[in-house]
């Protein structure tokens, strides 16, 4: 796969250390030809998937892979199009596969999901997995968890501190594969515009359950992307690896040939 030499991407997963399966799942694509990756940018994904060892696994594929399609067959579009398109597929996908495997019937994913195009950053989100971005210094998620604990965060029923040791901690208030036939998904409402040396992180529950915000953006601004990677999923197994891990690493290099401007 062709990498233009104006980011430095790396990305890892692990199944941890407890379950016997890895349910994530993620992506990363760019249009070889430079005229399609002018009007498209480039997809960068990732899904944790769940209602068992069989059934996570194919939902958080199914996802990725039905946003992979529209992004990469569909007709040139305003970023946030494609991804509100692509999120709508992976949902029809996933129910279309549980109306044929009914005892499959639960499984689902979350999904994080962002275009780059032409220096501005557009995403789609549903579910606990994280896009953070490092702009101008600063590091922090941009995407909402969608999760019990932080609805009873954001009513004032838990601390922060309170809610990452809760026992229902990774319980989804919404995500693919859910049995509604709408997508409740975050979008976001216009493009982010980016810079040289801005860094995006994506990452699955199994990292940032147990590494902290402040962890990941030391790494993530201290080290190149791979062994940023390296070091985070290696922390997660440390502090016992009970979930799948993983995580993506884009960091925004200066481009000479302005391909991306």
């Amino acid at each position: 796969m062709k990498i233009r030499s104006d980011v430095d991407l790396a990305n890892l997963t692990d199944t941890g250390n407890v379950r016997p399966e890895n349910e994530d799942y993620y992506c990363y694509l760019e249009p070889a030809a430079d005229d399609e990756f002018l009007r498209k940018g480039r997809l960068i994904a990732i899904a944790d998937g769940m209602g068992g060892h069989a059934g996570g696994k194919i939902a958080s594929t199914l996802a990725l892979e039905s946003i992979r399609a529209v992004f990469e067959n569909g007709s040139a579009a305003d970023p946030n199009d494609v991804l509100i398109s692509g999120f709508a597929n992976a949902q029809q996908s996933i129910r279309s596969h549980v109306a044929s495997h009914p005892e499959l019937d639960g499984m689902g994913t979350t999904c994080t999901a962002a275009i780059l195009h032409r220096g501005h950053l557009s995403y789609g989100h549903i579910g606990d997995s994280r896009l953070y971005l490092l702009h101008a210094g600063n590091f922090g998620p941009i995407t909402e968890d969608h999760s019990l604990v932080n609805q009873l965060v954001q009513s004032g029923v838990l601390t922060p501190e309170q809610a990452a040791s809760h026992q229902q901690k990774n319980v989804l208030t919404r995500a693919l594969g859910m049995a509604s036939s709408e997508v409740a998904a975050d979008f976001s409402n216009q493009p982010i515009p980016l810079s040289p040396g801005d860094v995006l992180v994506l990452a699955t529950d199994g990292l940032h359950g147990v590494v902290s915000t402040e962890e990941i953006g030391h790494a993530a601004q201290t080290l190149s992307p791979y062994d940023a990677c390296r070091t985070l999923v290696a922390m997660a197994k440390e502090r016992g690896g009970l979930d799948n891990i993983t995580v993506q690493i884009l960091r925004l290099e200066d481009a000479p040939n302005g391909v991306t401007k």
